[in-house]
């Protein structure tokens, strides 16, 4: 092992390309402005007016629709650096929860037969139902405090070699623990996807393993007392895998009696009586007290659920994930081999542990960007001028014209960088027929009126934008406490050393960031995924900034204040360690071989779901993602949060039951 390497061995001050402002954008209008683009405009209020005074000649009613996202020039995709909850998309949220004062409102006069408060997938969705199911020039704004669409479903595009790579910033792909009902179902046909066909004709999950490249661990020296990359997960029988792992004898024979031997860790109890104990103790929990495997044996393990939970295995039922590797071979975990564990429900308030067990889960698709192409074709679907192309596959590929978003020529807007700051009834909300929605843009604050709202916010907000909400409500909301993750997209000159090394992905369960991989290979359309190893390529790497021993929501609390206090440059130092010291010995230099870096942070990640460790046993109309979606007036609420599952059926469902509620007011 070569010696530590300082900041400037790993390459921390070489500049590479760190567009925090949009490029393109010092053109006509904007030419002159050239030092407030570089002082990076997401993060100065004065930038922007200024950018939305040259763009709209200055006057107060442009005010309100002129911002960078009208000029020429402007596309977020492209933009690296801090990303996902970037400078200039929370402050405005921030100060509101603080209690601080909006201000003077303009009232810009518009009128909308529906306001949409975020513009995420669900968001999205509830704005296409809403049209299909009015009249086809019924008028619907959409306000989003971020200055792209698409909420969590975020694309990070990137140009290699003169090669277009996507990665997705967010949202990982089409799946669920069930199939898609006929409403999620239904607006993926309408918008023409078919995941199942598209997966067969476009997905090549085996093209790595065709290379000779596997999956592999990095146990680290602060953890386990030592660098050591094991290669061969699958392939190599396990004693041989693990004999120069820096673990104790004891421990490497655990791992292999877990993985390999046919236990039954609870005899005596029947089924049903294992599946209730196994729903009421941690996963870390049973390997150390009835499994009965050395402390290092649940290190290694910790953060295998970082993935899926957001968690590491302390927070996270026994039951759920031995319920979740039913079905998945990929996430499978060990030590339930001889239990005999039956399929189906416990006496528990019906509480079913992951839905993968009874149906095997959703068709799953990924798209090279991830769902951003969802968010895509519906923006497509609804501003037709704005996005090109007519097909799934050319979505990929297409070039969105920012500026054609918000005009108030077309039925429906879509107003970025836009932070909701109130949502109220004009009148007694009993009888009134319309809302005001205020919101803050550039520094200033705004009002347009509308006959309904949908909140396709996160939760958390939703009390501070509607003072009217009663207190039960309001105390619900903010109980749903989502889980904080960061996707990070790194791109290198080359991934010869992936190939010496023989692995494509390495879970690493005491690094910063607990798992990276190579950009999965999709061909769709025109877009073309690498295939030489002298190709740059992006990584894909995850983190979730866990606090063991903690409730999963105060996990989640802390992990939230970790990120937004993490400067870029942290960060940037962690992704240059960690894959300097996990590829060493493949000839990895990152001071060489990075060339851009984009992190996705997002304090608020992962919608709460149901976790039997630490919520109660009540009947699901008395749960808190029930209580707080309830209708109030002309106002609903959609979001994966309203569902309780992190994923994209369940914010395509709740966008549908808002709409239905708001029609049916």
């Amino acid at each position: 092992m070569r010696k530590r390497r300082t900041d400037g061995g790993l390459g921390a001050h070489r500049r590479i390309p760190r567009r925090d402002f949009l490029q393109g954008m010092l053109v006509g209008a904007a030419g002159t402005l050239s030092g407030a683009l570089l002082e990076g405009y997401v993060g100065s209020a004065a930038a922007a007016q200024a950018l939305g005074a040259a763009a709209t000649g200055g006057t107060a009613a442009a005010a309100a629709g002129g911002a960078p996202q009208d000029l020429p020039g402007y596309y977020p995709p492209r933009l690296t650096g801090m990303r996902g909850s970037h400078s200039g998309s929370f402050e405005a949220a921030h100060a509101l929860r603080d209690g601080k004062p909006i201000g003077a409102v303009t009232d810009t006069r518009e009128s909308y037969d529906l306001v949409v408060v975020g513009g995420g997938l669900s968001g999205l969705a509830a704005a296409q139902f809403f049209r299909a199911r009015t009249s086809g020039a019924s008028r619907v704004l959409i306000l989003d405090n971020h200055d792209d669409f698409g909420g969590h479903a975020k694309r990070n595009e990137f140009s290699l070699g003169g090669r277009l790579e996507l990665l997705n910033g967010g949202t990982l792909e089409i799946d669920s623990p069930r199939p898609y009902g006929p409403t999620a179902a239904g607006l993926l046909r309408d918008l023409g996807i078919d995941p199942k066909k598209l997966s067969r004709e476009c997905e090549d999950q085996g093209f790595y393993g065709r290379k000779g490249l596997g999956y592999g661990a990095f146990l680290d020296r602060e953890t386990f007392g030592a660098d050591k990359l094991l290669v061969g997960f699958g392939s190599r029988p396990l004693r041989e895998l693990f004999a120069a792992a820096p673990l104790s004898a004891r421990a490497k024979a655990d791992i292999v009696r877990l993985e390999q031997a046919a236990v039954d860790h609870l005899p005596g109890l029947t089924g049903t009586q294992k599946k209730d104990k196994l729903s009421r103790i941690s996963y870390r929990e049973f390997l150390l007290s009835i499994a009965k495997v050395d402390p290092s044996v649940a290190n290694f393990y910790q953060a295998r659920t970082h993935g899926e939970w957001g968690v590491g295995i302390d927070a996270v039922s026994a039951l759920d994930v031995w319920a979740f590797g039913v079905h998945r071979t990929w996430g499978r975990l060990p030590g339930f081999a001889g239990m005999k564990l039956p399929l189906g429900s416990i006496p528990r308030m019906g509480y079913t542990p992951s839905g993968y067990l009874d149906t095997g889960g959703s068709e799953t698709f990924h798209f090279p960007d991830g769902n951003a192409s969802i968010a895509r074709l519906l923006v497509r679907s609804l501003i037709p001028d704005a996005v090109p192309g007519s097909s799934a596959a050319d979505i990929v590929t297409a070039q969105v014209d920012y500026a054609r978003l918000d005009r108030s020529s077309t039925p429906v807007r879509v107003r970025l960088s836009a932070t909701a700051a109130r949502v109220s009834h004009v009148g007694d909300p009993a009888s009134a027929r319309e809302v005001e929605v205020t919101y803050i843009r550039q520094g200033r604050a705004f009002k347009v009126r509308a006959r309904g709202c949908v909140l396709a916010c996160w939760n958390m907000m939703i009390p501070y934008l509607c003072a009217e909400l009663p207190e039960a409500q309001k105390a619900a909301l903010q109980h749903l406490v989502k889980t904080p993750l960061v996707y990070t997209s790194v791109a290198i000159t080359n991934w010869s050393a992936f190939q010496k090394l023989g692995i494509a992905g390495v879970y690493a369960p005491g690094c910063y960031h607990s798992y990276f991989h190579l950009n999965p290979k999709v061909n769709i359309g025109t877009y073309r995924s690498v295939e030489s190893t002298a190709e740059p390529i992006l990584v894909h790497m995850v983190r979730t900034p866990c606090k063991p021993g903690l409730s999963e929501h105060e996990q989640n609390k802390a992990g939230r204040t970790e990120l937004l206090t993490t400067s870029f440059e942290i960060f940037e130092h962690q992704i240059r360690d960690q894959l300097a010291r996990t590829l060493d010995a493949g000839g990895f230099d990152p001071a060489r071989d990075i060339t851009a870096i984009t992190v996705n942070r997002w304090p608020h990640g992962y919608a709460p779901e149901y976790n039997p460790l630490w919520d109660p046993e009540v009947p699901e109309s008395q749960r808190w993602n029930v209580i707080g979606r309830a209708r109030f007036g002309r106002i609903t609420i959609a979001n994966s949060d309203s569902g309780a599952a992190a994923y994209t059926d369940s914010a395509i469902d709740q966008a549908s039951r808002a709409v239905a509620e708001l029609l049916h007011a």
